[in-house]
């Protein structure tokens, strides 16, 4: 009997190829003759800094969307996101940003601390630029090839120091100060803080423990804390271990009653979603942008955005700090096609990350965000941060409540100091 031959449908062969061309976490590849510039972005969606992954990457992909289908591009390209996934995961983020070269971006944002940390050194060796999201020392000092969007956990404690002694601290000589710290460079940055200018501002660090990202109960930690009689706790660290810590100085009666300061790595709507508007009230905290629905140029239509694709996120400040890292990606391209032209960026090569260092990030200069955060002037050789300005706000009946204006945040040269990185 005469066998039929098999044959592939062409639709088929339609799917196998569009498989192929797409990677996961990432958007399609688009051919280098096209006028488009590739960005990479690492950003933790899943694992244990999800709840804050996951609005900062919606923010970031949502602002994209916006340049490219409302704006144009920029200067007449399209920015193309390629994206991953760290799991909040040190390993895979240093495979991630090899992978982001490979894949001819012309540099790379981050949204965490500890994934850049992660991948600091294969970039800084390369010669390949990219900007954090949330930030600390140890990845802008000494200053080489990584910025910061916003200040530093490091000072986010000193302006934070500074409030409390100034509106809040009643009392005669130094007031103690315990830190609960997640042991990453979230918490670490505010341990360089202390460490540099705890004398000098008067305080004295009566405790420091750390904790880490999937911690169940801090009883114990807190316990000893609650034996050396601090007048102020400060944690840094994300959300979902803020409010277990929290939660555990409630049930312990430190809170109400202890004052407590927190970091912007936690201080957001997630913390109070999960530990909740009793336990949250009167918690103070440090934040580098506006508040949700604030009267900026730029609010509207970040809230159009957001709750039109993800409502969840309303409210939720991270998202507003994704969408306003995708608008400084753009006008780092922007200024770095002014000068070099579009076409010496597409490749994503060496030369191209080059230029897009030194005609792009270094010539951004007070580029005001809209107004969802502090002006951004990447153009100090030895400032690498973006943004230089915060926010002190206190949580009242489940709401952040700014307490302060602006306050600057000056930089502090932790690479002159001899302990400092050791």
């Amino acid at each position: 009997m005469r066998r039929r031959r098999m044959t592939v449908p062409l639709a088929l062969l339609l799917l196998a190829a569009l498989a192929v061309s797409i990677l996961p976490g990432c958007t399609p590849t688009t051919p280098v003759t096209a006028k488009v510039i590739k960005l990479g972005l690492s950003i933790p969606f899943t694992g244990a800094a999800a709840e804050k992954g996951a609005p900062i990457g919606q923010g970031q992909l949502d602002a994209f969307k916006y340049i490219n289908d409302e704006l144009g591009g920029v200067e007449g390209y399209t920015i193309e996101p390629v994206w991953y996934d760290t799991n909040y995961d040190a390993a895979k983020a240093t495979t991630i940003v090899k992978k982001i070269m490979d894949d001819g971006c012309s540099f790379f944002t981050v949204v965490a601390s500890k994934d850049m940390n992660a991948s600091k050194e294969a970039a800084n060796r390369a010669g390949f630029p990219g900007m954090v999201c949330f930030s600390s020392p140890s990845l802008t000092h000494p200053p080489k090839h990584i910025y910061a969007q916003l200040p530093d956990y490091g000072d986010d404690w000193a302006a934070f120091a500074r409030y409390y002694l100034e509106s809040i601290w009643k009392g005669e000589g130094k007031p103690k100060m315990a830190l609960m710290l997640l042991n990453n460079s979230t918490g670490y940055g505010v341990k360089d803080a202390a460490r540099a200018a705890a004398d000098e501002l008067g305080i004295e660090i009566v405790a420091v423990e750390e904790h880490t990202a999937t911690t169940i109960s801090e009883t114990d930690a807190l316990t000893r804390i609650k034996d050396k009689n601090p007048d102020v706790l400060f944690i840094s660290s994300t959300p979902a271990p803020t409010a277990v810590i929290l939660k555990n100085a409630y049930d312990l009666k430190m809170i109400p009653g202890l004052t407590v300061g927190c970091a912007h790595a936690s201080f957001t709507k997630a913390l109070i979603d999960l530990a909740g508007k009793d336990v949250t009230q009167g918690i103070y905290g440090v934040y580098p942008t506006v508040n949700w629905g604030d009267n900026v140029p730029g609010m509207a239509k970040m809230m159009e955005y957001c709750n039109k694709r993800h409502p969840e996120y309303a409210g939720n400040n991270d998202y507003l700090i994704g969408w306003a890292s995708s608008l400084i990606n753009a006008e780092i391209v922007r200024q770095a096609i002014k000068v070099s032209g579009g076409d010496a960026l597409v490749k994503g090569d060496a030369a191209a990350w080059a230029l897009m260092e030194k005609n792009g990030f270094m010539n951004v200069k007070n580029y005001d965000v809209e107004g969802l955060h502090g002006p951004v002037n990447f153009s100090d050789p030895v400032d690498k941060r973006g943004s230089k300005s915060v926010k002190i706000f206190q949580v009242k009946d489940g709401l952040l409540v700014s307490q302060t204006g602006w306050v600057d945040a000056p930089n502090i040269l932790y690479e002159n100091l001899d302990w400092f990185g050791k």
